[in-house]
Order: C-alpha cells, then sequence, then structure tokens
C-alpha cells in the first residue's frame, strides 16, 4: 500500500522541526566571560504542528483522485534564565520578572541557602580561632 501523501507532508513537517531544535536550543553553549565566570544560557521551547487534507474525486473515470493538503510550523525559542558560575559558586539568574509573591520567595530560596551557609560557616571559623587561642593560654609549655 503507498503512503498518503498526508503522512509525507507530516513527516517532513517533523524531520524539518527536528532540524532546528536541538538540546543547545535549550541549554545553550557555555561562554567564558574574561574574568573565567562561565554563562551557560536556558531557553524554553514550544513548538506546533499541523496538517490537512482532502481527497478530491476526479471527473473522469480513467483519472487519478487528486489530494489538495497543507502543513504548517510553528517554534518560539524564550530566554528563561542563565547559569553563572564564577569561583566555585554556581548561581541561577531569571530573566523573566517575577509574576507573583510565590514566585519572588521560589526565586529567593537558593540565595537565602547561600546567605545561611556563609553565616554557619563564619560561626565555625570564629569557634575554631576562639578554641585555638584559648587552646595557646592554657599550654603549659610557653
Amino acid at each position: 500500500m503507498s503512503e498518503h501523501p498526508i503522512e509525507g507532508m507530516m513527516n517532513t513537517t517533523l524531520e524539518k522541526i527536528k532540524q532546528m531544535v536541538d538540546v543547545n536550543s535549550i541549554i545553550g553553549d557555555p561562554i567564558t566571560a574574561p574574568d573565567g565566570t562561565i554563562i551557560i544560557p536556558v531557553s524554553k521551547i514550544s513548538y506546533g504542528f499541523g496538517s490537512g487534507g482532502s481527497d478530491l474525486p476526479a471527473k473522469a473515470a480513467a483519472e487519478r483522485n487528486m489530494f489538495g493538503g497543507g502543513a504548517a510550523a510553528g517554534i518560539t525559542i524564550q530566554p528563561v534564565a542563565f547559569l553563572t558560575i564564577s569561583g566555585g559558586n554556581v548561581r541561577m539568574m531569571q530573566v523573566d520578572p517575577y509574576h507573583g509573591s510565590v514566585d519572588r520567595v521560589i526565586g529567593m530560596v537558593p540565595e537565602v541557602f547561600d546567605k545561611v551557609n556563609d553565616m554557619i560557616a563564619q560561626k565555625k571559623a570564629k569557634k575554631s580561632a576562639s578554641s585555638s587561642e584559648s587552646g595557646k593560654l592554657d599550654d603549659p609549655q610557653i
């Protein structure tokens, strides 16, 4: 059984979409800034396609049936964020503005965790520094 013309149109449309969109469209190639910071773009891709057609009967019995149809596709690539890697720290910088309080809170969670970790590290450093100073004072060899 031969392939119907609508199948050929759909296959061609899907192949063209595959050619246009690949993994590098979603997670972009890393860019290195002069200071050594690595920036990785992150995008959102939306696509859709449709096709349709109709078999048209021929007037004479000797003629083949005719087909009329069409296919279309559309792709949207929208930047969403950038991952930055600098000095061992990874941050996500959102491009879209926050649409509400909940979005803002969720967007701030990684930054809050970083600040809490920094505070804990500073307290540990102070504690170890003060314990090492008190240990030197108690040392009978000095």
